[in-house]
């Protein structure tokens, strides 16, 4: 900044600077990620992969089957395997995997075998709300510490929230849970397990879409 600029403008001109920044757009929303989001949003969320019913992991469509599992079994990742199996991704599913404690499962695999199936470790929610933006299958993940307990996965959806926003809430997903959300913020989604947002224990990772599909 010019210091031949009179003080005061200088310092109108920095707090200016200083709030763009913070109100800054994460990234611009390419064609790409629109069309990812039209995707995903086929898949009608908020109505398919009920909580509490047995449901066709790829349909999210209740098949009358009983629950075997205690409590009221939530299908988020269910959701996040059928939406990536449509973009053409492979991420843990079944059969390879039970419906069941999914989503500590996945959080492994990707982990561990992710790499090799062309998932790419990200380092926080700025970064995963770049990627989907940019047109990357983005997800973010959480394990339970208890290992008899469900971890917790969703979307990171193309969204123009600011940095501001994404700071203080986590980046826009899209998720099945106790409640299914075709859009919400990460701290909201994961609400059901505080751990993963207020000690920062979500890990995201993002796959490259082909965009021939």
């Amino acid at each position: 900044m010019s210091s031949a600029l009179p003080y005061p403008l200088r310092t109108l001109l920095a707090t200016l600077l200083a709030v763009t920044a913070s109100h800054a757009f994460a990234a611009g929303i390419t064609p790409a990620a629109r069309q990812i989001a039209a995707t995903i949003d086929s898949l009608d969320v908020e109505q398919n992969w009920p909580a509490g019913m047995h449901v066709h992991w790829e349909t999210g469509k209740p098949d009358g089957k009983p629950e075997t599992s205690a409590g009221r079994h939530t299908h988020c990742s269910a959701f996040v395997a059928a939406a990536a199996k449509r973009l053409g991704i492979y991420i843990l599913r079944p059969p390879e995997h039970s419906q069941i404690l999914l989503a500590n499962a996945q959080y492994e695999w990707l982990e561990s075998d992710g790499a090799r199936r062309g998932w790419q470790p990200l380092p926080d929610g700025f970064a995963a709300q770049e990627a989907a933006n940019a047109g990357r299958f983005v997800v973010a993940t959480y394990r339970n510490r208890h290992d008899d307990k469900p971890g917790h996965i969703a979307i990171v959806r193309p969204s123009d929230k600011p940095r501001e926003g994404i700071r203080s809430e986590g980046p826009q997903v899209t998720q099945a849970g106790g409640t299914n959300y075709r859009s919400t913020s990460l701290r909201q989604g994961f609400a059901g397990h505080p751990a993963a947002w207020t000690r920062g224990e979500v890990r995201y990772y993002a796959h490259a879409v082909d965009a021939q599909r």
